[in-house]
């Protein structure tokens, strides 16, 4: 479908082409019939948003610095130190633009059930024709990037391509840390792939003589999600949570239908090798909700001697059933785009040595000699400060230094433990996958799964506890299934489906085993009852001697859980008390449990497969007989 079939012409743009002072770069001389199709795209999106100027990215390193210099000069960005944090810079944004605009994040399916009861829902021609005359002369006085970019290595079986038009050289910097940009990509579409159009504009067209702005943005916001026609439109936000569409965007919400239609999955999921004292590699896929310790897995330093862990993603992974009967996953990324807060020497050595340089810092704070800082970076913050709005600052100012949701992106090569073949098209082998939430009371510290139905049910009711919960209130959960709750790009009910569909494509002694683990279990004294961080291996150790069938477990109402004798716990004191407390297992609690459950179920009006039904009625049957 033509885009002006999809988006009629408004007023004052019947021209075919806009009319371009200067184009920067060299147009790409890459042929073929899909570059055919590419060039009319880009001229109609030319047309509909009317830049001054279009430059087709080509993703060299001339290109970026280029970029760069320029938003330096522009007042975009503040250039780091290059004595302490060399290839670095900082951008601060409008501090009405600082997070996702969840809100304002809509599914725009042709039926309303297909979004399903946990995404916004628009109806496609009504969103077109909202959205149409923000996008008409949005990128006047500005440059029109296009960018062509691949998630996965470019080519790769597993991999798949998408092109970006935006007018934000934040976001293409960003862009290309983040994917494998570039004319490889190009003759990819010239060769005939197919390719996911994604459109985005900060909303902020300049008028002649109109100086600009350091953080152009607007306040009214869309993103937009075309499932039926594989695109995204997202206006009004430079945030790069919004406005680099490879990644939520593309890489979850619409790869997620992509996935259902083909047969795998796109899933919100770190991705690890860990090698035990023997050398045994083994590869584990783990879906955490944010807060809850993600990052920190994924750079693991296991405390366990002889143990060691490489980082092959921290973020998402696609994973694709293979003819071995096995469940290979790539990480589609190619950099990190991580939250600064809470992330120091004390927590994550791994992240902090990853930003040595060449690392865009978005809302941080900057320190007198040019470096950056962030609460938790360092366990005393340094006397003064200038803040993510550009305003003095001291430990006395009442206030964060860095934003709460400031960010830094930043290529995973970087990283001192990612694995030498994090990239490798083919992907790794999956042995285990882990489901997690922050839970103060009744989830246990690890329980295995009976079987992959059960591990899908497990996935179907992640959640995190509020504040009264972390008091020891059960009931008031943030339900987040398979950490997918703002990502998945269809019915959720069908998304459960989808992953019982996927467990029938594996061979039942080959697909992963399945745990749910939580690291933030608390006493009725309002303790951790566990160290976490990277005695989190410990846990990790006992599930791998699992796969192995070196230790038992003990059958429990919610799945297997550890005896305790099995826990590595040399070096850290962790008491038998505790130990009974981690792995308590309250059958009226969890009872209870159930019923939200099933109040959960009930909100997917009937489409929740009956598996889980079934589960759910057996985990009742189980608890009513402990």
């Amino acid at each position: 479908m033509a885009l002006a079939d999809i988006f009629p012409r408004t007023e004052g743009s019947a021209a075919a082409r806009p009319t371009l002072t200067r184009t920067y770069g060299e147009l790409p001389t890459v042929q073929g019939e899909g570059m055919v199709a590419l060039r009319a795209w880009v001229d109609e999106i030319a047309a509909l948003t009317r830049p001054a100027r279009i430059h087709w990215v080509d993703g060299s390193r001339a290109e970026n610095d280029m970029l760069l210099r320029e938003m330096v000069d522009e007042g975009k960005l503040i250039k780091l130190n290059p004595e302490w944090r060399p290839g670095s810079y900082l951008a601060r944004s409008h501090p009405s633009d600082v997070a996702r605009t969840e809100a304002r994040t809509f599914i725009a399916s042709e039926r309303e059930e297909d979004a399903g009861p946990t995404n916004n829902w628009a109806a496609p021609e009504e969103i077109r024709a909202t959205i149409t005359p923000l996008f008409a002369g949005s990128m006047k006085g500005r440059t029109m990037y296009v960018v062509p970019f691949s998630m996965g290595p470019v080519g790769g079986p597993l991999s798949h391509i998408g092109v970006q038009v935006t007018d934000s050289a934040y976001a293409v910097t960003s862009i290309g840390i983040m994917t494998r940009v570039g004319t490889d990509v190009l003759r990819e579409i010239a060769g005939g792939a197919h390719w996911v159009k994604t459109v985005h504009s900060v909303g902020a067209p300049l008028q002649p003589g109109q100086a600009d702005v350091a953080w152009p943005c607007n306040d009214e916001k869309y993103i937009v999600h075309f499932p039926d026609t594989l695109e995204v439109w997202s206006y009004g936000s430079g945030y790069g949570g919004n406005a680099i569409l490879a990644k939520k965007c593309f890489a979850l919400r619409i790869a997620s239908v992509i996935g259902r239609d083909e047969g795998w999955l796109a899933e919100h999921m770190l991705l690890i090798r860990v090698i035990d004292p023997a050398g045994r590699a083994y590869h584990i896929a783990a879906a955490f909700p944010s807060a809850c310790g993600k990052t920190n897995l994924a750079m693991l330093r296991p405390t366990i001697p002889g143990w060691r862990v490489e980082t092959l993603g921290d973020d998402i992974a696609w994973l694709r059933p293979g003819e071995d009967g096995r469940l290979w996953a790539i990480n589609p990324e190619a950099g990190f785009f991580g939250v600064a807060p809470g992330t120091g020497q004390s927590t994550n050595v791994t992240a902090v040595e990853t930003l040595w340089g060449n690392t865009i810092f978005t809302n941080v704070a900057l320190r007198p000699d040019g470096d950056v800082w962030w609460e938790g970076l360092t366990d005393e913050p340094p006397a003064q400060l200038t803040d993510w709005e550009g305003k003095p600052w001291t430990p006395d100012s009442g206030r964060p230094a860095a934003h709460p949701n400031s960010r830094f992106t930043v290529a995973a090569a970087q990283c001192p433990q990612i694995a030498d073949d994090w990239d490798a098209p083919q992907g790794v082998p999956i042995d285990a996958i882990l489901f997690g939430g922050r839970r103060a009371t009744n989830v246990p510290l690890v329980v295995e799964a009976t079987d992959w139905t059960h591990g899908v049910f497990m996935g179907s009711n992640i959640s995190s506890e509020k504040t009264a919960a972390q008091e020891g209130t059960v009931g008031e959960l943030r339900r987040d299934p398979f950490a997918m709750l703002p990502f998945c790009g269809y019915n959720m009910a069908d998304y459960f489906g989808h992953w019982l569909k996927v467990g029938q494509q594996l061979r039942f002694d080959r697909a992963p085993r399945v745990f749910q683990v939580n690291w933030f279990r608390k006493g009725t004294d309002g303790r951790f009852l566990w160290p976490g961080f990277g005695d989190n291996s410990r846990v990790i150790d006992w599930i791998i001697r699992r796969i192995e069938g070196e230790v038992g477990a003990v059958e429990s109402p919610i799945g297997r859980l550890p005896h305790s004798a099995d826990l590595d716990l040399d070096g850290i004191e962790v008491s038998q008390a505790d130990l009974d407390e981690l792995f308590a297992v309250d059958a009226q609690l969890w009872l209870r449990e159930a019923d939200l459950t099933e109040e959960f179920y009930r909100t997917f009006d009937g489409r929740v497969p009956a598996p889980l039904w079934a589960e759910l009625a057996a985990l009742r049957y189980r608890l009513q007989r402990a």
